[in-house]
């Protein structure tokens, strides 16, 4: 048998051996991880009222305080839920977030604080795969789980293609190795070769 066959055999092996030992610890994690209690809170991100109408409901039926990320302005936010019967107390509003992935970034260190390990997570449909990529990447690098609740948006909808939401899951993945978002740097570092690649 030639040489270069086994010595490529041997490569495919060692490549072959950790992605199985990965798949099999990933399949096994049920028995090991320890089960997921009931939803604890519920995240709201900010970008559509829809979203908060929603939450407000949620938190009224199943009596969970309301977190919301990046949402509509305090006056109405406190109206919208009051509305619904909520104390101020059960819901907190916070403005430090600017994108997706800053929803989680800027939250999940105070949520594992708080011992939260499952979140309802409230977005638009049309938003939530992103959204659910970026939030399991970096809330559950805290061992925090989330469980969707996309809210229709019917004629509003805008679908999000697969690079927008696998881009914004490279940038969660890179948070949670870097402790950084590095959008800001590859911009600085990239951004003019990546305009002149650019058909005029």
């Amino acid at each position: 048998m030639p040489v270069r066959r086994v010595r490529r055999r041997r490569r495919g092996r060692r490549l072959w051996l950790p992605l199985g030992a990965a798949a099999l610890v990933w399949l096994t994690r049920g028995l090991w991880l320890p089960p997921v209690p009931p939803p604890q809170m519920i995240l709201v991100l900010g970008g559509d009222v829809e979203r908060e109408r929603v939450a407000a409901d949620l938190a009224r039926r199943d009596g969970l305080p309301v977190l919301v990320s990046g949402g509509s302005n305090p006056e109405y936010a406190h109206w919208l839920f009051g509305r619904q019967g909520l104390d101020s107390r059960r819901v907190q509003l916070d403005y430090r977030a600017t994108d997706t992935l800053s929803n989680f970034t800027s939250l999940v260190d105070e949520l594992k604080r708080a011992q939260v390990r499952h979140v309802l997570l409230v977005t638009s449909s049309d938003h939530m795969d992103r959204a659910l990529l970026v939030g399991r990447v970096v809330a559950g690098s805290r061992g925090i789980s989330l469980t969707p609740v996309p809210v229709p948006c019917g004629s509003r909808c805008l679908p999000e293609g697969p690079g927008k939401v696998w881009g914004d899951g490279a940038r969660a993945a890179l948070w949670v190795l870097t402790g950084r978002d590095l959008r800001g740097w590859a911009a600085a570092r990239f951004g003019p070769w990546l305009e002149a690649l650019q058909p005029r």
